[in-house]
């Protein structure tokens, strides 16, 4: 027999939830007990079930995992799967998100916490937020999960058991009205009743008399808040010994607590003694510049430095005067751009951001890294033009206006008429659409903002027209009646790229737009179609029944035995008269399903390509609006899923129908509508992609075109070598309207055309030059001609196909075409290769005979921390600015408000929110997050971005500015550096390494922007400036500066040491400028210049570090000191191992030869001030060291000897080693005790087992250290 043990307290809704669900499971033959479980069961808290008699039986203990068990037990847990999964959601919903805030908000009211009016004001608006989720979501149905209890209802129930009863009043139920009606249902089920009684909800929150010492029962409020206690009841059972000394010690600390508030409440009744004014805390790195600068006028460089490094302040002011000064145009510094430039030009246009669009990290990363290549072109002095734009995003622009005059006005675009509409789409291009320029600004995208153009801009216009026109003469572009992915929200054909693939893994209802309920995919539906002139019957199956009404033939496997016998006969559709060949095609897979398959030629791919290989009719069933056509009667005119469920049960009235069973099966959805893709047969203009896909292909393998990374060529040619027809067609009013026009000849000599023939279609640059054309082609007059233009618009990728020449001008010659075209590189993400690199590598070869250009480089797609698709239900869709800026948790939460999600959703996505940023988004600032997105490029074809690792590069340009405050500080107010960056010969060991090490950066990053190898740059940047210059360089010539002025020669070494140190902070801002623009020009215009009247303004237009001026690299000398390092850590882990923290110790280092021992002696002073020594002492190899020093090898030249002895209190020192040793020694046992327990292996995660094993080894070495430490203190006793 199974024992539950529960808590009397008729409030304690855990253990009342383990008892509910016990009722939904009577052959449980369970023990109800009132106490607490026995010690012997190890159980944490009440309910607990016992299931057996003995103390070896299995334990659960928790109101989860003991509901979940009898709930299962009672086959009330979920009747599948999925049923099961959405239950184990709904328990988690109750656990995690109502049952806390409901505690917060009643317990204060029990008397079991104290009361804060605030916190339970706050808690109880979180808790009213909460139910309206859970309102919305009851809304459609009458319990949580499938049509009966189950779990989750009583789960949920249980968790707002005590607001229904003590807080939430007769108003607050008025709005909860699904929640209120849903709990009635639930609390008079008989099995509620047995355990809850009749519930009296609450009339008005007041105070709650407690019915037994509630106070005592409920442990903290969290994380478990139940009252799961009932120790305290007068008539409860004797309690054991541990239990009266555990309630010795709580009523001991309450007893102290209580003091503490007395003590409190004493001082607030004694006047207060004045006290002295604190000084405003500013919060931690925001300062901001307060100089007034106007628009476009040079930032104040002469006030001095902030304290700390403010993204804010930096960025304040350089981008509006970088732009005035025209700095990103290619025109500066020179006469004009067709002057020859020796060092090149270098243009790249930007992928056009969608005019509706928001900045997203995708556009970040991919405007990191295009910057960073102009800046660099731009400072190796060559002729550089970033060409900015935005794409008129045909369906996108048309949605987003379609619905504001909904929202606003009541009207849809026909109301108003094309005309109207487009001067709509304008107005609000004009008012809303340079948001994402703004967006771009705030990037420091350095933009030729002059030459900006819209895809719909008239110069662009005017080129795409040509462009079809050409094409059209050419034959290229033609007529074709063809399936094509239709929406019909949209009423419009989409791209492949427009539509989303929603796997399903069976039965699922999804929402789509113009239906009230629910639709039902994921089904496979088998029904029989009836052989003519036999009783025989072939079942066919079908994940769209509705579609049968178009079906034109059945086909099956020529080698199929089971159907030879019917080879050409026919079978009778159920609805018509329609008589349907039955088809022999190897198309047919003969091992799925009975081998036999409906054929819609007009509504299905693979049915179309049948069609055509037998004949076969046509059938369109479906109108642009989604409504049924060419079908009998009762089906005329339905919406098609409301059909589904006609057709199917009109098979079933038939007794045709046979088997429904669920089915996996993807379902493509409209990206823009989210309704479901229809295959639709439609009259459309395409393009033949043939001559120009093997163009594209032979392009790249001849090696004119390069593809970066290589490993996309793979795809590339599989694409290109079998690449099909484009259609181009959409049947918008936003876009470029087709400029191709249906002939109507009026002379009865010329026979009437149809839309399908291509040859009474004319393209023209006008209506008269069409028509001129067309009484050419028909040899009539003029005047004999009628035109009627396409109503469609062209796709938004034909536009953007043509955008590198469009944008200077094409077709006509002018000066930005001759000099910009062909460019030089495209840079996108590797996710749109074929929708606009192929096609404008394929426009570009057909329409100007050139590659538009000769490099692409294709960048990883953005996925957050954890290698997921940035989705919007996940919450992990950020916008830049906000990392730039910071955002609150709460900010966060308030733009899923904002967004289209359903409820559900939105409590979804919060969770990841607050699961991945705790405490929002710190403000991280514009460099930081170019920095980080350009490290982050060598992951591949996925970038798993984790904003804490953006919060380290802010870190790293704090360090740079307190490097740099340091360095000015260092250099002086009157330092004037050398005209030229060269050694003299006389620069010391320090020096000479450290300029060693600049090469070497300045190497790394030339080979870097040269490769796309932007984690090579990043890296190089970062360990220069941080572990060389700062961690070393600066430490070690801190003496030479503070002895400076003691004689001439020190003088002199100083002086050498600032030109160095200036070389560095020169060289290493101009290496860091294309990637940080912002912090690496505010800290380079307060440096002095070398040539002050002749170098340039800016950071961003001075040369780039090259290798031929920056030629110093030595290998020698970095092997050199690279040895030191090593003495230097090792004499500093000593020091660390013997609690050195203030005192020098003299160092006695025992080389192995001569030339390590001059080694030493050239570098003692960099040891010395490296590591804390006192002074440092090469000894040879074969002579003695003295006494009391503490020894470790640094490598096998050099072992370091540390004097200890009279710094120490040696046997203080083993004192203290003994006691640590003993602690570890038990840490260590009580480890091993765990982990050999017989069930550690199976009942522990293995995350946590790995983390114990680490623990293990941890103090294992740390035993080790304290062993030897003892070993070396007692050789000194």
């Amino acid at each position: 027999m199974a024992t539950l043990y529960v808590s009397p307290h008729p409030d304690d809704f855990r253990s009342l939830l383990a008892l509910i669900a016990a009722e939904f499971c009577p052959s449980s033959n369970l023990k109800t007990v009132t106490e607490d479980p026995p010690a012997s069961l190890n159980a944490r808290s009440r309910p607990t079930l016992l299931l057996g008699s003995g103390e070896g039986d299995s334990v659960l203990s928790g109101s989860s995992a003991v509901a979940w068990y009898l709930a299962n037990q009672g086959n009330r847990s979920g009747i599948d799967t999925k049923q099961q999964s959405q239950v184990w959601q709904w328990l988690s919903f109750a656990d995690n998100e109502l049952t806390p805030v409901s505690c917060a908000v009643v317990f204060p009211l029990m008397g079991v916490i104290g009361v804060d009016k605030k916190l339970q004001q706050s808690s109880r608006a979180e808790l009213m937020r909460i139910l309206k989720v859970l309102d919305q979501a009851l809304e459609p149905r009458t319990f949580l999960v499938g049509e009966s209890v189950t779990l989750a209802d009583m789960a949920v129930a249980t968790a707002v058991l005590l607001p229904f009863k003590y807080v939430l009043e007769p108003s607050d139920r008025k709005v909860l009205t699904n929640v209120t009606r849903w709990f009635t249902t639930c609390t008079n089920q008989p099995q509620f009743l047995k355990v809850l009684g009749n519930i009296t909800l609450c009339e008005k929150m007041v105070p709650v008399t407690p019915k037994t010492n509630a106070a005592a029962n409920a442990k903290a409020a969290n994380p478990r808040p139940a009252v799961d206690s009932a120790d305290a009841t007068a008539n409860g059972p004797p309690k054991t010994e541990a239990q009266l000394k555990k309630e010795a010690k709580k009523r001991e600390k309450l007893e102290k607590f209580q003091q503490k508030k007395d003590m409190e409440a004493k001082k607030k009744t004694q006047p207060l003694t004045e006290k002295k004014a604190k000084p405003e805390k500013k919060e931690l790195g925001i300062i901001t510049y307060s100089v007034p600068t106007p628009p476009g006028e040079k930032k104040d460089v002469i006030s001095p430095l902030p304290d700390s490094y403010s993204p804010q302040y930096v960025e304040a002011a350089w981008y509006s005067w970088w732009e005035k000064q025209g700095f990103f145009k290619p025109e500066y510094g020179r006469k004009s751009i067709t002057d020859k430039n020796p060092r090149g030009v270098f243009m790249m246009c930007i992928p056009p951001p969608n005019v509706t669009g928001s900045l997203h990290l995708g556009h970040a990363l991919t405007n990191a890294i295009q910057d960073s290549l102009t800046r660099w072109h731009r400072m190796l002095g060559e002729t550089t033009l970033w060409n900015p734009g935005c794409d008129h995003a045909g369906i996108a622009t048309q949605v987003v206006v379609e619905k504001k005059l909904m929202r606003e006005r009541g009207l849809n675009r026909h109301d108003l008429g094309r005309e109207n509409f487009i001067q709509e789409v304008w107005k609000w291009k004009n008012e809303k659409g340079d948001r994402i320029y703004h967006q771009l600004k705030k990037l420091g995208s350095s933009l030729d903002w002059d030459r900006a153009c819209f895809t719909m801009d008239p110069k662009l216009s005017c080129a795409v027209q040509e462009a079809f026109i050409r094409m059209h003469d050419e034959g290229v572009i033609y007529r074709s009646k063809r399936l094509v992915n239709w929406s019909c929200t949209l009423n419009s054909a989409i791209s492949d790229i427009e539509v989303d693939k929603k796997e399903l893994s069976g039965r699922t209802l999804l929402p789509v737009p113009g239906y009230k309920e629910k639709v039902e995919f994921g089904v496979l539906v088998s029904f029989a179609y009836k052989v003519d002139g036999s009783d025989e019957e072939v079942i066919v199956a079908t994940t769209r029944i509705e579609t049968m009404l178009g079906d034109s033939a059945v086909a099956v496997h020529p080698a199929d035995p089971r159907y030879q016998h019917l080879k050409g006969k026919m079978v009778l559709h159920p609805f018509c008269d329609r008589k349907m060949p039955i088809v022999s095609d190897e198309f047919v897979d003969m091992s799925f399903g009975t081998g036999a398959v409906k054929i819609t030629p007009a509504h299905d791919h693979n049915d179309y390509e049948v069609g055509e290989r037998h004949n076969l009719a046509f059938i369109n069933i479906l109108d642009e609006n989604g409504l049924l056509i060419n079908v009998p009667p009762p089906f005329l005119g339905m919406k098609r899923f409301e059909a589904r469920k006609a057709v199917l049960q009109a098979l079933k009235d038939r007794g045709q129908f046979k088997d429904i069973k669920d089915n996996p099966m993807v379902v493509p959805v409209c990206s823009r509508s989210k309704d479901i893709v229809e295959p639709l047969l439609k009259p459309q203009w395409y393009v033949n992609c043939t001559d120009m896909g093997k163009q594209a292909a032979d392009a790249v393998r001849e090696g004119r075109l390069k593809i970066i990374p290589d490993h996309h060529l793979k795809t590339w040619f599989n694409w290109m070598d079998n690449i099909r027809d484009w259609c181009i067609s959409r049947q918008l009013w936003w876009g470029h309207r087709i400029p191709a026009y249906f002939i109507t000849v009026n002379d009865p000599s010329v026979k009437p055309g149809e839309d399908m023939d291509g040859h009474y279609w004319i393209s023209g640059r006008s209506e008269e030059e069409a028509r001129e054309k067309a009484a050419k082609r028909f040899n009539v007059s003029a005047d004999k001609i009628t035109l009627r233009q396409d109503e469609d618009v062209l796709d938004t990728w034909f536009s953007s196909g043509i955008f590198p020449f469009s944008i200077f001008g094409w077709p006509n010659e002018t000066q930005d075409l001759n000099v910009f075209y062909p460019g030089t590189l495209l840079e996108t993400g590797h996710d749109i290769l074929f929708f606009w690199v192929a096609r404008m590598v394929m426009m570009g070869l057909k329409l100007t005979g050139k590659l538009p250009f000769k490099e692409v480089y294709l960048h990883a797609v953005v996925r957050d921390a954890h290698g997921r698709k940035m989705s919007k239900s996940l919450g992990n869709v950020i916008d830049p600015l906000d990392v730039i800026t910071g955002i609150s948790l709460e900010g966060l939460h308030a733009l899923l408000m904002d967004s289209n999600l359903d409820p559900l959703e939105v409590e979804k996505a919060k969770q990841g929110q607050a699961s991945d940023y705790p405490n929002g988004i710190p403000e991280c600032g514009t460099d930081a997050l170019r920095f980080a997105l350009c490290a982050y490029t060598g992951q591949g074809r996925d970038i798993n971005l984790d904003v804490n690792r953006i919060l380290g590069y802010r870190h790293f340009c704090n360090k740079l500015w307190n490097a740099v405050k340091f360095a000015m500080n260092t250099l002086g107010d009157n330092f004037v550096p050398s005209e030229k960056a060269e050694l003299c010969g006389e620069e010391s060991v320090s020096d000479r390494w450290i300029l060693s090490r600049l090469s070497a950066a300045v190497g790394l990053c030339d080979a870097g922007f040269k490769a796309y190898d932007f984690p090579t740059i990043t890296t190089a940047i970062y360990n220069f400036w941080l572990y060389e210059l700062c961690d070393v360089y600066l430490e070690s010539v801190k003496p030479v500066f503070s002895k400076a002025e003691e004689d001439s020669a020190s003088q002199r070494e100083a002086l050498l040491c600032r030109q160095t140190l200036y070389t560095c902070l020169d060289v290493g801002l101009r290496l860091l400028s294309p990637i940080m623009p912002f912090v690496s020009e505010e800290l380079y215009q307060r440096l002095p210049r070398r040539r002050p009247q002749s170098d340039p303004p800016s950071i961003s237009v001075t040369p780039y570090p090259n290798t031929e001026e920056f030629c110093w690299h030595s290998e020698e000398v970095d092997r050199d000191m690279e040895f030191i390092m090593t003495v230097i850590k090792t004499i500093r882990s000593l020091r660390a191992d013997y609690n050195l923290t203030k005192t020098r110790a003299d160092c006695y280092l025992q080389c192995i030869d001569a030339a390590t021992v001059s080694l030493v002696q050239k570098y003692s002073l960099q040891i010395q001030t490296l590591s804390y020594s006192q002074a440092v002492i090469p000894v040879p190899g074969n002579q003695p060291v003295p006494g009391g020093c503490a020894v470790a090898i640094a490598s096998d030249r050099c072992t370091v000897n540390l004097m200890l002895k009279g710094l120490i209190d040696v046997e203080k020192e083993v004192t203290k080693l003994m006691t640590k040793k003993g602690d570890l020694e038990k840490q260590m046992e009580k480890m091993k005790e765990k982990i050999a327990k017989s069930d550690y292996k199976e009942k522990v995660p293995v995350k946590v087992q790995e983390q114990d094993a680490d623990k293990l080894r941890q103090s294992q070495t740390e035993l080790e250290k304290v062993k030897e430490a003892v070993d070396n203190f007692r050789k000194m006793m």
